[in-house]
């Protein structure tokens, strides 16, 4: 079987908090909710339809905590791909998701920033058509 990617990590701040953005606001679907002891969960969520996913990981520790948001160092850290820019970007910003800017049309695609509810910056993005 050829390698794939299958679950990015996130640091959070909570776990009941992250699954009700993740699923409540973007739509996710929760995967896995685990209980492992001493207060830890295995979280898992996805768009519906895909195959890997994030694992919400709650941080452990001070160095964790101040990275909680800003894995990235404040750049673009995680793409989501929509068959639908319009319907999503209309549908996100009534749930009150924060665009960091408005959509533009660029070579690969409409795209446009947002912020998850720590701050790490996502791209919405419908890829070209060819």
């Amino acid at each position: 079987m050829p390698q794939r990617l299958s679950l990015t990590a996130l640091l959070v701040r909570g776990y009941d908090e992250a699954i009700s953005f993740y699923v409540g606001v973007l739509g996710f679907e929760l995967r896995e909710d685990t209980a492992l002891g001493l207060g830890k969960r295995w979280v898992v969520v996805a768009p519906p339809g895909n195959n890997g996913g994030l694992l919400l990981a709650r941080a452990a520790d001070d160095r964790q905590q101040r990275a909680v948001g800003d894995q990235s160092g404040g750049r673009v850290f995680l793409f989501l791909e929509s068959d639908d820019f319009a319907r999503d970007h209309a549908a996100y910003s009534q749930r009150g998701v924060r665009f960091v800017e408005e959509p533009r049309r660029e070579a690969y695609g409409m795209v446009a920033v947002f912020e998850d509810l720590y701050g790490n910056r996502w791209d919405l993005i419908e890829p070209a058509r060819i």
